[in-house]
């Protein structure tokens, strides 16, 4: 579970700065994106492990020597779905697409947004490039659990996220998580694109696409911090509801909480 909140709606007023591609990539590098898995590190403190029952290790000493074909091995974000086949769709304000982190393209502009004022205040991942270098690695090198993208709006980079297995995360030790459950960081990049309804509307989009994608997942959560009005008020744009109030590691969090039942009422 990162340190971060998961939406920067708002914040200090803050000067514009050079344009995304200039950090993160051509526009040409987003129209040949290579197909690419990704994760957290499944060891350490910050994860929960997976136990295998006694038999089911039995059985695969049993069979560890027998050839296993190529499409019987398990692909490395099973556990999310395959996020980087999920595809673009269509939102009223153009065709947005999650995009797998690829750190030698976008590790510049994801830095920059970090250091930007408003939103170093909740990610505290501000610093020199090696700090937000060291939280994507920790997740490009896992697993599987937890996926860290780039929303590409119409073309253009403009956002961070982490779509993530919140029943096997850390979060899942503070509320009564189900199987599947799957949780959403954001953190709107650009200073131009925050405060004009970005957030809500795609992070509808996005709960609407894990759910369309993930039939085993009956609903999206997140956690932003307390004081973030602005971004527990666009989860509730995005029909999320508020659960309940929930102590983490460094902040009070609204728990948020999107349901499958009730997507086509909120």
């Amino acid at each position: 579970m990162p340190p971060a909140d998961p939406i920067t709606e708002s914040g200090p007023a803050v000067p514009a700065m050079a344009d995304a591609a200039s950090c993160g990539g051509s526009r040409a590098d987003w129209d040949n994106r290579p197909d690419e898995r990704h994760g957290v590190d499944g060891q350490g403190e910050d994860t929960m492990d997976l136990r295998l029952p006694a038999e089911l290790v039995a059985l695969a000493g049993v069979t560890r020597d027998l050839p296993r074909p190529s499409s019987f091995l398990p692909r490395h974000d099973d556990l999310l779905d395959g996020v980087a086949d999920w595809g673009p769709v269509d939102t009223s304000a153009g065709v947005f697409h999650l995009v797998p982190v690829r750190l030698e393209r976008d590790l510049p502009l994801i830095c920059r947004w970090m250091n930007d004022p408003a939103t170093a205040a909740y990610w505290e991942l501000s610093g020199p490039q090696d700090v937000s270098e060291e939280h994507l690695r920790a997740q490009l090198a896992g697993d599987g659990r937890s996926v860290p993208c780039v929303g590409v709006l119409d073309g253009a980079p403009m956002s961070y996220w982490e779509i993530y297995r919140a029943d096997l995360d850390p979060l899942a030790r503070h509320y009564p998580a189900r199987p599947h459950d799957t949780g959403v960081h954001l953190l709107v990049g650009e200073v131009a694109d925050r405060g004009r309804g970005l957030g809500g509307l795609l992070l509808r989009a996005v709960a609407d696409l894990v759910l369309a994608r993930r039939p085993s997942c009956a609903r999206v959560v997140a956690e932003p911090d307390m004081r973030n009005t602005p971004s527990i008020a666009a989860f509730l744009t995005a029909g999320f509801r508020f659960s309940a109030e929930v102590d983490l590691p460094g902040k009070r969090a609204a728990l948020m909480v999107r349901d499958r039942s009730l997507r086509h009422l909120l």
